[in-house]
């Protein structure tokens, strides 16, 4: 009897500090960074979408999942390789959970294994992603070099 409580005394503490992990996490995430709704494409019509938050970094768009303890960011998108296909509003059930954000699809090639996302944000958040986007490097511009 003594081995089956010792047992679920450390379920039970495995438990409170995956939980514990999990809060820390999603507070931090809030906190820090701009709410979004990401999902891989394909996808049916309004299936796939997963919270998360956006971190933009000097050349890469860092995705972090809220429901995931991944220590790291569950999708990295490189900055110079994002192109926006087009925009659109929320059509059919997308609207339950998504009222109100910009969709924008993503062409194909963001990321380093080349796939398709849309990202779903608020119309001020989608300023702030196009504007980054906006200020990246030109494909065309080289640094000079000095002689």
């Amino acid at each position: 009897m003594s081995s089956i409580s010792l047992l679920l005394g450390i379920m039970l503490v495995v438990a409170v500090l995956v939980c514990a992990l999990l809060a820390y996490r999603l507070a931090q995430l809030r906190k820090a960074g701009t709410p979004v709704l990401l999902r891989e494409l394909p996808a049916a019509a309004d299936e796939g979408w997963r919270h998360g938050t956006v971190h933009y970094g000097d050349e890469t768009l860092r995705y972090f999942r809220l429901s995931s303890l991944r220590p790291g960011p569950t999708r990295t998108l490189t900055r110079q390789s994002i192109e926006i296909s087009r925009r659109r509003r929320p059509e059919g059930t997308e609207a339950d959970i998504l009222e109100g954000m910009i969709i924008m699809e993503l062409e194909p090639g963001a990321d380093d294994a080349g796939r398709a996302y849309e990202l779903a944000m608020a119309p001020g958040a989608d300023t702030a992603f196009q504007s980054w986007l906006e200020s990246r490097q030109s494909h065309r511009s080289q640094r000079r070099r000095s002689a």
